[in-house]
C-alpha cells in the first residue's frame, strides 16, 4: 500500500473514529449527567465495584487474540473462527465463575446488593465475547464509518433505557439496564452490519500462532486492568460507597478526553502502522506525528478540564457531587500522559514484541504498589497524588524500552511534546483564574471555555506549533472537501 493512500485512509479513519467518539461519548456524557441527577453517589459506587470485576474478566475474554488478528496481515477464516470460539468459551466459563463468586464479593465489601448485581451484570461478559471478532473485522478494514453508526445506535438506545428506568424509580438498576443494553445493541448491530457468521471450525495451528503473540498481551492486559481497578477496590473496601461514587464520576469525566482520545488514536494508528512495520523510517515519522498531534489535543483538554472542574460539576450534575472536584483535578493530571503511555506500548505490539510488553507491565506494577499502600494507610488524596508521580515514572519506563525498536529516545519525545505542554499550561492557568469571578457558575464556565479556546488557538498561531498546523490543515481540507461535495450535490 503506497504511503499517500495509507495516509489518506488513516486520516479518514481517524476522522470517522473521532466523530464516533465525539458523538457517542457525547451521548453517554449527556445520559450520565441526567442519571447523576437522579441517582445517588452511593449507588454509582456500587456499580463501580461490579464494573471492577467486569473489566478484569473482559480482559481475559479478549485474551489478546483480537490484537493478534489486527496485526496479522493475512488472516484466514480459520483464524477468525478459532478466535471466536476461544473468546466465547472463555466468556461462558468466566460468567459462571463470576456468578458463583458474587456472594463472596458482597461479603468482602460488606454490601449485600452486590450479590444480585454481580449475577445479573455477568451476562455482559458473554455479550462482549460475541462482539470481539465482528469489531476486529471492522478495525482491520479501517471501516470506522460503519463503527460510528453502530456505536451511536447502541449509545442512544441504552441511554433511553437507562433514563426511562431511572425516572420510573429503578434507581441502581437503571445503571444495570443501561450497561447491558448498550453492549447488547452494539453486538447485535455489528452482526447485522458485517454479515460474518462463525463456523464450527477450530484450528490448533491458528490458535498456537495467534496465542504465541496474544498470550503475552493477555497476561499484560490482565495485570494492567487489575492494577487499574485496584484503586476502586481500595476505595470500595476502606471508604464509604459514596466516596467510590465520587471517584468513579471523576474518572468518568477524566476519561471523556484522555482515554477516549487514546482509544481513537490506537484503533486507527495500530492497524495502519502495522502495515508499514518493516519500514523503520516511515514508522518513526508516523509515530512522531501521532505523538505530537495527540499530546497537543490531550494537554489542551485535560489541563483545561482541571481548570474548569468546579463550575463544570456545579452546572452539569449539581452541588451534591462537589466532593468529586478535587478527585477530578488530580485525575486530569494523572491521565494527561495516558495517550503517551499507550502509543509507546503500541509500538511494541506493532514490532511484535509482546514479550517486552509483558515485562514492562510487570515492572510498572511493582512501582504502582506505593500509591495503593498510601490509600490504605494514609488517605485517598495521597493515593491519587502518588498515582500521578508513578504515572510519570511509568512513562519513562515505556519510552526507555521502546527506544531501541525505533530509535526514538525519551529526550526526543519530551522535546516534541514540551511546546504543547507549555502552551496548554499557560492557557489552563489563565482559565483557572477566571473561576474566582463573583458570578453564577454557568456564566463562569461559559467565560472560561470561550477564553480558553481563543487563548489556546492564539498561542498556537503565535508559536506556529507544527502539530497545530498539521491539525489545522486536516480540518481545513475536510471543510473544503465537504463544501465542494455540497456544491456538486446542489
Amino acid at each position: 500500500m503506497c504511503e499517500e493512500n495509507l495516509k489518506n485512509r488513516t486520516i479518514k479513519g481517524f476522522g470517522w473514529n473521532f466523530l464516533d467518539n465525539v458523538l457517542n461519548r457525547g451521548i453517554s456524557f449527556v445520559v450520565g449527567i441526567v442519571l447523576a441527577r437522579l441517582i445517588s453517589p452511593s449507588e454509582y459506587g456500587l456499580i463501580g465495584i461490579v464494573l471492577i470485576f467486569i473489566a478484569v474478566f473482559n480482559s481475559i475474554v479478549e485474551s489478546g487474540l483480537g490484537t493478534a488478528l489486527i496485526r496479522k496481515n493475512d488472516c484466514t477464516e480459520d483464524d477468525y473462527n478459532t478466535v471466536f470460539h476461544t473468546n466465547l468459551i472463555l466468556s461462558v466459563i468466566l460468567f459462571f465463575v463470576f456468578y458463583v463468586c458474587s456472594p463472596l464479593i458482597a461479603d468482602f465489601f460488606n454490601e449485600p446488593q452486590l450479590n444480585l448485581l454481580g449475577k445479573v451484570m455477568g451476562c455482559v461478559l458473554i455479550i462482549n465475547a460475541l462482539s470481539i471478532i465482528q469489531n476486529t473485522i471492522l478495525l482491520k478494514k479501517l471501516d470506522f464509518k460503519g463503527k460510528m453508526f453502530i456505536s451511536m445506535g447502541s449509545s442512544l438506545t441504552s441511554g433511553v433505557i437507562g433514563i426511562t428506568m431511572a425516572y420510573k424509580g429503578y434507581a441502581i438498576w437503571s445503571l444495570v439496564g443501561q450497561q447491558i443494553s448498550r453492549q447488547g445493541v452494539y453486538t447485535l448491530l455489528l452482526w447485522i452490519y458485517n454479515h460474518w457468521l462463525p463456523k464450527l471450525v477450530f484450528s490448533w495451528k491458528s490458535f498456537k500462532e495467534l496465542f504465541g503473540f496474544g498470550s503475552k498481551l493477555l497476561a499484560a492486559g490482565i495485570i494492567d486492568t487489575t492494577w487499574n481497578q485496584i484503586y476502586q477496590v481500595v476505595i470500595g473496601k476502606f471508604y464509604a460507597p459514596a466516596t467510590l461514587g465520587y471517584y468513579t464520576k471523576a474518572n468518568e469525566f477524566g476519561s471523556i478526553f484522555s482515554s477516549n482520545l487514546t482509544s481513537v488514536v490506537q484503533s486507527v494508528s495500530f492497524p495502519a502502522l502495522s502495515k508499514i512495520q518493516d519500514d523503520l523510517i516511515r514508522l518513526k515519522r508516523g509515530y512522531q506525528k501521532v505523538i505530537k498531534t495527540t499530546m497537543l489535543i490531550t494537554f489542551t483538554l485535560m489541563l483545561g478540564m482541571a481548570a474548569v472542574a468546579e463550575p463544570m460539576i456545579r452546572v452539569l450534575i449539581g452541588d451534591k457531587w462537589l466532593p468529586c472536584v478535587p478527585f477530578l483535578q488530580i485525575v486530569c493530571f494523572q491521565m494527561f500522559l495516558y495517550p503517551l503511555h499507550a502509543i509507546n506500548l503500541s509500538l511494541l505490539q506493532v514490532r511484535g514484541r509482546s514479550d517486552l510488553f509483558l515485562k514492562i507491565q510487570i515492572l510498572k506494577k511493582f512501582i504502582a504498589v506505593i500509591p495503593i499502600l498510601l490509600g490504605i494507610f494514609v488517605g485517598i488524596y495521597w493515593m491519587l497524588i502518588g498515582s500521578v508521580i508513578t504515572g510519570i515514572t511509568a512513562y519513562y519506563i515505556n519510552a526507555y524500552y521502546s527506544k531501541p525498536l525505533l530509535n526514538y529516545s525519551i529526550s526526543e519525545q519530551v522535546k516534541d511534546i514540551l511546546p504543547s505542554f507549555a502552551v496548554s499550561l499557560c492557557m489552563a492557568m489563565s482559565v483557572y483564574s477566571i473561576s474566582y469571578l463573583p458570578v453564577k457558575p454557568i456564566i463562569v464556565l461559559c467565560i472560561q471555555i470561550g477564553v480558553g479556546a481563543i487563548l489556546q488557538i492564539t498561542l498556537c498561531e503565535i508559536f506556529r506549533l507544527s502539530e497545530y498546523l498539521e491539525l489545522k490543515s486536516i480540518v481545513l481540507n475536510a471543510i473544503k472537501t465537504q463544501l465542494k461535495l455540497s456544491a456538486i450535490l446542489s
